[in-house]
């Protein structure tokens, strides 16, 4: 099994901002976005790595973004047309990185949902809404919406993300940027979903982040990766019940039964968790791709 050590990269004196996964490094006019192999549960990034994640989240996002046609902020992922200042050698940066535009960040995770999980679930139980948003009656876990719903939440430097309603939205932003982020983040997700699905996966949610550049708004950072999406077998799907998925739920699973309180240092992870939640992340690639994982 690979080594599962957390690759870090580090370019000296560069100001870089680091992520729970991502480091993003000023390189004045542009930005070097480096994926890395650290992997976070509970908010909390953990001490062992999943080998290739990076890679994967990188190459998931490429795919994206050229197959969708969506204005993006991707300059190159090509090394040798980067002009990077320092020696690129020996870091490890091949298939993890990203030059991208700078643009103004809107500070608004624009989440999508398309089917009834996870924290939606749990308050359409109570209140038979979703993120406030009235949903009909006799629902089940996971079942799929009539249509797919925007859920827009706060964007938080620390902690959960805290969700909020449209016209919350329209006032933090503006409405009619709040309208736009609506519009694309639906009309992206509609897209990336109808194409899944005849690759055989289910994307149940994501999350999209958008920026200002030119007066236009792109998509920025990373979509439709198994961290910013729920992507579910579609021959294993059935409402009422826990979906399978590609994502980090073999670690979230793992983390539940060890007793650890979500406060202090988080475990290590055993082999056997990092070598399935690895083999799941590149099997999303794969059927979503229909490409062996370089």
């Amino acid at each position: 099994m690979p080594n599962s050590a957390i690759l870090e990269t580090n370019l000296g004196n560069i100001p870089a901002r680091r992520g729970k996964v991502r480091d993003m490094y000023d390189l004045g006019d542009a930005l070097l976005m480096v994926a890395s192999d650290r992997i976070s549960a509970f908010d909390r990034v953990l001490p062992t790595g999943i080998p290739d994640k990076g890679r994967v989240l990188t190459q998931l996002s490429l795919f994206w973004f050229h197959l969708l046609h969506v204005p993006n902020h991707l300059l190159t992922d090509d090394l040798a047309q980067m002009n990077l200042p320092f020696d690129s050698t020996g870091q490890g940066l091949e298939g993890r990185c990203m030059l991208v535009r700078k643009a103004q960040v809107v500070p608004i995770e624009c989440v999508v949902r398309g089917y009834l999980a996870g924290s939606g679930w749990k308050e359409y139980r109570k209140t038979k809404t979703m993120c406030g948003i009235a949903l009909p009656d006799g629902l089940l876990e996971n079942s799929k919406l009539p249509e797919p719903i925007f859920t827009p939440s706060t964007k938080e430097e620390h902690g959960h993300d805290v969700n909020i309603s449209f016209e919350q939205t329209a006032e933090r932003i503006g409405k009619e940027t709040a309208n736009e982020l609506r519009r694309l983040s639906l009309e992206v997700y509609q897209r990336a979903a109808d194409y899944a699905s005849q690759r055989g996966i289910l994307i149940a949610d994501t999350k999209f982040e958008w920026g200002w550049f030119d007066n236009e708004l792109i998509l920025i950072d990373e979509v439709l990766t198994p961290d910013s999406s729920r992507f579910w077998p579609a021959d294993l799907y059935q409402p009422g019940r826990g979906q399978a998925s590609f994502d980090k739920q073999f670690v979230r699973d793992w983390l539940e039964t060890t007793g650890w309180d979500k406060y202090s240092p988080p475990p290590p992870l055993p082999a056997e968790v990092v070598e399935r939640t690895r083999a799941k992340y590149v099997e999303a690639y794969e059927r979503l791709t229909g490409q062996a994982f370089p």
